[in-house]
């Protein structure tokens, strides 16, 4: 618990206000025991270590034999620099053997597929991430040309890399994610049972009203743009975008609770979609640090479905309390939930980022050592990094993988429309339920817990499929093609446009209102698995662009789902539900028809595209 404090935001902050003499790190205690391999090339280092070895000599003689006289070191030792003295007890012989690195069955991360330039190199990772973890072995650090020593994890089961850490840990750092994603991605819908009472109170139209949800959902896709790309920076990791913006994110949940002008309302939306969407830059990014490739599936699923029920818990929450109080209601409600955990993650969210982690250790190192050859990896490869550079990742390189790859551009354009569909729903549902069915706002809002009946449906399938088909066939036969991870996507795709018609065509005061609620459920089933197949095919096809690709990704679906939530209310008042349903279901039909063409076609693409790894 001690060093889950010491990483948080809390406990960085004592140690800057102590000085570092609170919560210290293992290199910053007189106890700590230095490896020898990281003494190396350091004068001073080299000098202490020779001390250390002839103290430890002299204490194996018996205690009533002299010194030799021809021992000048022994002689010499109490006028020896008292302060190398004091750093004798702090730097110890390791007593164990060392392996080189290329022996190791390090537990491989996704940041490892990042730097995967081929089929080999994927494959390589899978079988490393296949392989049982043996006993503790130290790692013997990579020494470059010019001397450079690269500070690496100490043993294979080094307790600071995120991958070794206590089930119990992973699992608490893990809650705290989804709890962040959840309560971010409820304020988006949390919003749309006021929108009645921003149209009574600032005289505006249901349609400008909606920007309020609208503009949060675009926010929160443009956001994933600059954050994504910024906490890959090694100086900077993970927790300061996710702290420093939840900060802001909570802050403006008061004035957009108190706020009395409608365009100062829609500003502050949008900037607290824009400032929570780290969740969403982010998130699965911090899984990727903590779970080895072969789990990770089941952890992000977990975020997936945080993400997905986030928005279709939101009406459930504000639904009765709008309708009993006032429109602000939804908004105080945010803070309620959002301040609790931001709260929770100040205190006990540790940095997951292995660059940036290695990067700090080099640098106590080094104030130990005096050794300025002791660097990490992270902190090489940043030297050589440009505003230029960050630029293109951010804002050239999503657009470049949509336009030039047709793989891409399909599965960008799939994942908006189903986005969009799902964002539709928040026009659709007031006028199924409250116009046809009598039901109030609480009421209403209660017929999204459909769509989380959906998820658990999907979620429960998911893991079965994963655990039993994808994991033995993986170990057996290797990672095999990518297209592989597309086949539950052949069977569910059709569960969108199925759900759809029975949800449209059913939406009848004469029919049980359960059955329309039946078809979102097929919908979300099949929404949710294509999203999970895609999410798991883009990054086997695309390893080196996996950031982008999904920055991108967040984009394009942001953004066609801020655009349904306007055209989807004249939509459906024009056409009535079951038309206007019926046509965005025989679009998700042609979806379909491109699922199997990326399926039967995607060998040819990969080879044709000049992303995709070969």
């Amino acid at each position: 618990m001690t060093d889950l404090i010491r990483d948080a935001p809390i406990g960085q902050l004592i140690r800057f206000v102590t000085r570092k003499r609170v919560l210290q790190y293992p290199e910053e205690r007189p106890d700590f025991v230095l490896p020898d391999c990281y003494t190396q090339n350091s004068e001073k280092a080299s000098r202490i270590s020779t001390e250390r070895t002839q103290s430890q000599q002299r204490s194996e003689k018996p205690a009533n034999e002299e010194p030799a006289p021809s021992d000048p070191d022994v002689l010499d030792e109490s006028s020896d620099d008292t302060s190398d003295s004091s750093e004798i007890e702090r730097i110890k012989t390791a007593n164990t053997t060392r392996t080189t690195r290329s022996q190791l069955s390090k537990v491989p991360t996704t940041t490892a597929l990042h730097h995967s330039n081929t089929r080999a190199d994927l494959e390589q990772q899978f079988t490393l991430a296949s392989i049982e973890r043996g006993p503790t072995r130290p790692i013997e650090p990579e020494k470059l040309e010019d001397g450079t020593i690269l500070v690496d994890w100490y043993t294979t089961d080094d307790p600071a890399n995120p991958q070794n850490w206590s089930f119990g840990k992973k699992a608490f750092v893990l809650l705290q994610i989804l709890l962040y994603t959840t309560a971010v991605y409820m304020g988006s819908a949390i919003y749309s049972p006021s929108i009645g009472g921003v149209v009574a109170r600032f005289g505006v139209s249901v349609s400008a009203a909606s920007l309020g949800l609208s503009m949060y959902v675009v926010a929160y896709g443009l956001g994933p743009l600059l954050f994504s790309p910024l906490s890959e920076i090694p100086v900077v990791g993970r927790s300061p975008p996710y702290i420093i913006t939840y900060a802001i994110f909570v802050i403006l949940l008061v004035p957009t609770a108190l706020v009395d002008n409608f365009a100062g309302l829609i500003v502050l939306r949008f900037l607290q979609g824009f400032f929570g969407s780290p969740c969403l830059a982010t998130g699965g990014a911090s899984l990727q640090d903590m779970y080895s490739i072969m789990k990770l599936p089941y952890v992000l699923s977990l975020w997936a479905f945080s993400a997905t029920c986030g928005p279709a818990l939101g009406p459930i929450i504000s639904g009765f309390s709008v309708e009993a109080k006032n429109w602000r209601w939804s908004m105080w409600e945010m803070l309620w939930m959002n301040g609790p955990v931001f709260l929770l993650m100040f205190s006990f969210l540790p940095e997951t980022s292995s660059a940036n982690i290695l990067l700090r250790r080099a640098q106590r190192l080094r104030a130990l050592t005096g050794n300025d050859k002791l660097k990490s990896q992270s902190e090489i490869d940043q030297a050589s990094l440009t505003a230029r550079d960050i630029t293109i990742e951010a804002l050239v390189r999503p657009f470049q993988l949509v336009f030039l790859d047709p793989a891409i551009a399909f599965t960008a354009i799939y994942t908006a429309l189903m986005y969009g569909i799902f964002y539709s729903f928040f026009e659709a549902f007031p006028m199924v339920y409250i116009a046809m069915y009598g039901f109030n706002l609480g009421e209403m809002g209660l017929t999204f817990l459909s769509v989380t009946v959906g998820v658990i449906l999907s979620l429960a399938w998911y893991w079965y499929y994963i655990h039993h088909y994808v994991e033995p066939s993986i170990l057996a036969n290797g990672l095999g093609a990518p297209e592989g991870r597309l086949r539950p996507a052949l069977f569910v795709t059709f569960f969108i446009p199925i759900g759809l018609f029975l949800f449209g065509w059913t939406a009848n005061p004469k029919i049980h209102w359960i059955v329309s609620c039946i078809g979102i459920v097929i919908t979300t089933i099949g929404i949710f698995l294509i999203f999970q197949c895609i999410f798991l095919y883009l990054p086997l096809v695309y390893p080196q662009y996996a950031a982008s690709l999904f920055a991108g990704n967040d984009f394009f679906r942001s953004s066609l789902a801020a655009a349904a939530i306007h055209f989807s209310y004249p939509m459906f008042h024009n056409l009535g539900v079951g038309r206007a349903i019926s046509l965005l279901a025989g679009l998700t039909v042609a979806c379909s028809a491109g699922t199997f063409g990326l399926y039967l076609g995607g060998a040819k693409l990969r080879a044709r595209s000049r992303f995709a790894a070969r």
